[in-house]
């Protein structure tokens, strides 16, 4: 069985990241914004064009963050940089694990990179973005109900191992 079904994938892509990319070139049509990238719509922007923009982008990442037969081994960089940030890779599964599970309501789990250089695990609610905070993404993870909800139900713990 995939991780994430067909049906989830369907209901995510075609309806949810789409409707919010549709009602975005709607919100800005005819304005400056259509020029802009949307990094800068979600710095810069407040409201509906926010929400809009950082859902795409969000999604965006999301769907780069995913591949067939992903994982597996790390590159000897980032497993050395995940021990030096969790002090572990089962460390910095569990801290992440935690951060998701724990997330209260609809949002996103992340790994970013700090300005220290050191990675941290962050959970956002809603279209907030690490970018509004200058937090390099490097993964996240889609904790709206429609992420799991067909293949897990109410089983957020199991969708996040």
């Amino acid at each position: 069985m995939p991780y994430i079904g067909a049906g989830t994938i369907e209901l995510r892509y075609e309806k949810h990241h789409r409707g919010y990319l549709d009602q975005l070139n709607q919100l800005v049509r005819g304005k400056p914004e259509p020029d802009r990238s949307l990094e800068e719509l979600i710095r810069t922007t407040i409201g509906e064009v926010f929400n809009n923009a950082a859902q795409v982008w969000n999604h965006n990442f999301y769907w780069r963050s995913l591949r067939p037969g992903g994982g597996g081994e790390l590159p000897e960089e980032l497993a050395d940089l995940i021990d030096a940030s969790f002090g572990s890779y089962r460390g910095f599964r569990t801290l992440f694990t935690a951060a998701a599970v724990g997330h209260f309501g609809s949002g996103w789990a992340w790994v970013v990179r700090g300005v220290s250089g050191r990675l941290r695990i962050w959970s956002s609610s809603d279209a907030e973005s690490p970018l509004q905070r200058g937090l390099l993404p490097l993964l996240t993870l889609d904790l709206w109900e429609h992420a799991y909800y067909l293949d897990y139900h109410h089983e957020r713990a199991r969708y996040v191992e």
